[in-house]
């Protein structure tokens, strides 16, 4: 058989999520810091460096990214087993989510916005999909 294995899948697209949360997390790290890259984000309302709020926004945003990052990696099984079954409902608050990030990024007034975060988010929307669909249980018990 060429590729992984079913039973590998869902930690294979957790691990996806997790990398591309982890490069939003840092691009939103960064805008908190001052880079002036507002134009590629929060709709393209803005050019240079965000307004301070709009910097705290980006860093509520990046801790958002994790949190759902952790809930995608708990429900695969490959951390926090005692977390799972609370993953159970929460991986779907993560698909849902995404879900509107998807649609938010496809209206998006930012013609770059479009370009650069809409194929990642819809990455993050299917492999949390894929998660929340498989049936997992924490590696320790697998």
């Amino acid at each position: 058989m060429i590729g992984p294995s079913p039973k590998n899948v869902s930690p294979l697209a957790a691990y996806s999520f997790a990398a591309i949360a982890l490069l939003a997390v840092t691009f939103h790290g960064a805008l908190a810091l001052g880079m002036p890259w507002a134009e590629l984000s929060w709709g393209g309302a803005y050019s240079g460096r965000l307004p301070a709020p709009m910097r705290v926004a980006s860093v509520a945003s990046a801790a958002i990214l994790v949190l759902l990052a952790l809930v995608v990696l708990v429900r695969a099984g490959v951390l926090l087993p005692r977390w799972h079954s609370l993953s159970r409902k929460l991986i779907w608050v993560v698909v849902a989510y995404c879900g509107v990030a998807v649609l938010a990024h496809i209206f998006t007034p930012s013609k770059w916005e479009r370009i650069l975060w809409l194929p990642m988010v819809v990455i993050l929307f299917i492999t949390a999909l894929v998660v929340a669909r498989r049936q997992t249980r924490p590696s320790h018990l697998a």
